[in-house]
């Protein structure tokens, strides 16, 4: 039997993006995965929200993701485009960049890190007790770790063994979605409930909607015709598909994201219409917030209910992006009176207030963990300013290449003091001359200080003094001097 202190069970983006992070915090991980190799049959997921590139900037590996996709504007409602060129961050955009592209590079910075991954298995199952968890793996084997985290999918080994409920809504409606190629040329645009445009190698893509909600077996070139057919009139002479495949509108949850030493991240932990192309984003997010507390609860520094704020902080997130994607389900109805309601909701995206606190969400710039009353930056992500200091001037997110915690000290230079965290936070004396402002929020307050979490979120403000700073640091970073 195999040890390790984390075993991941699956190696899609959600997984891969955690692996990476338990690794910088000097975790011993390995990821259990069914594919013989990184690649898709399919590219899946589209893009990446500017959220999300925010959080490859903080790793360091922004540029290697900039290199192979396009940045545009990919923000959209119901279908409704939303620019955020004038939000206050770096990446005011998105980027087009397909999954099997996504976790190709992903793969390549995992190997870098030294990630071991056991491919060509899956966990089947598991039993936990108060030291640790024994995983059953489908050659036979086992592993034993101190943790399991299952970044499974939507169809979960992990969750439906941890016996943790999936709650939520039944779909509604089906798509076929394929890439093919076609002898005469299609219109680009939507239409069908999806839409029809251009894929690779001069290939194109369909999404469409189909009347068979129940159809459990794989659809066909036929079922393409068919769709095309029904919303042209006409197949255009598909045929040499390159892959072809389905989804559904079924929106589902789990009631708790940890069950004692087992937790879920990504679609085990949240399913729900392609819509807005948010789910490979909050996925990779959610490993981003877990990995440095599940290290630290590892390495002895923190307690076990640290992991209890990953379900509290994550929870509503996932939450909304389930309700968005269900609105913007209902806005894609085909009726007079969903396309009335449509036409309303561009009206009122069309007007600034309404489209950065929609386009705030969907990006994932407005994410706001609740830490208590104060500063509005508490519990927000950091900006990434321009800061000078005594080394020369530094980037926020190049502090946060190596994932450790980063107290920024905007006052009188030794102002603060942080000695028993000295070897788990970076304190570096800053200035910063800039206007302060947050997306969707606006211009802020200048702090005096803040204290950043390695997933870049703000977990203390100083305002003047340092009331409060110990007890941040005990919350998130242990005890002083200890674990």
């Amino acid at each position: 039997m195999g040890e390790h202190a984390v075993v991941i069970a699956g190696g899609g983006p959600t997984g891969m993006m955690l692996a990476a992070e338990l690794t910088l915090a000097g975790t011993d991980v390995v990821i259990v995965e069914r594919r013989a190799s990184f690649k898709l049959e399919s590219p899946r997921s589209r893009g990446l929200h500017s959220r999300t590139i925010e959080v490859l900037d903080q790793r360091g590996v922004v540029d290697r993701f900039l290199a192979e996709g396009k940045t545009r504007q990919v923000q959209a409602f119901g279908g409704v485009p939303m620019d955020i060129s004038d939000f206050p961050t770096r990446h005011n955009y998105g980027l087009a960049l397909l999954q099997s592209h996504f976790e190709r590079i992903m793969s390549g910075w995992i190997d870098e890190l030294g990630v071991p991954i056991l491919r060509e298995r899956e966990v089947m199952g598991f039993t936990q007790d108060d030291s640790g968890v024994d995983v059953a793996l489908s050659d036979g084997t086992s592993l034993r770790a101190k943790f399991l985290v299952g970044c499974d999918g939507g169809r979960s080994v992990v969750r439906k063994a941890a016996g943790i409920e999936f709650a939520g809504w039944d779909p509604t409606t089906r798509w076929i979605i394929a890439e093919v190629e076609m002898e005469e040329k299609p219109e680009v645009g939507l239409r069908g409930g999806g839409g029809i445009g251009p894929a690779e190698d001069g290939r194109v893509g369909v999404t469409l909607i189909v009347p068979d909600l129940d159809r459990s077996d794989e659809p066909t070139l036929q079922d393409v015709r068919d769709a095309l057919i029904r919303v042209d009139g006409k197949d255009y002479g598909v045929h040499s598909p390159h892959w072809i495949s389905s989804f559904t509108d079924m929106t589902r949850q789990a009631v708790a994201y940890r069950s004692g030493r087992v937790l879920l991240a990504g679609d085990a932990a949240h399913v729900h219409a392609p819509m807005g192309g948010q789910g490979l984003n909050i996925g990779v997010q959610d490993s981003v917030n877990l990995g440095w507390k599940l290290a630290q609860v590892v390495n002895g520094t923190s307690p076990a209910s640290l992991l209890d704020t990953y379900h509290a902080e994550r929870y509503p997130v996932a939450a909304r992006v389930l309700r968005n994607t269900m609105a913007q389900r209902a806005l894609g109805a085909t009726d007079d009176r969903s396309v009335a309601l449509r036409d309303t909701v561009m009206e009122l995206l069309r007007m600034d207030e309404p489209r950065k606190h929609i386009a705030g969400m969907i990006a994932g710039l407005d994410v706001t963990y609740d830490l208590g009353e104060g500063h509005p930056l508490l519990g927000r992500r950091m900006p990434d300013l321009d800061l000078a200091t005594v080394d020369g001037p530094l980037r926020v997110f190049e502090l946060l290449h190596s994932a450790k915690p980063v107290l920024l000290n905007f006052g009188e230079a030794g102002g603060l003091d942080v000695a028993p965290w000295a070897d788990r936070v970076q304190l570096i004396d800053a200035s910063y001359a800039g206007i302060w402002e947050l997306p969707v929020v606006g211009e802020v307050a200048a702090p005096s200080a803040v204290l950043i979490r390695p997933d870049g979120h703000v977990a203390w403000v100083g305002e003047g003094t340092d009331a409060g700073l110990r007890d941040a640091l005990t919350t998130w970073f242990g005890s002083p001097g200890g674990g």
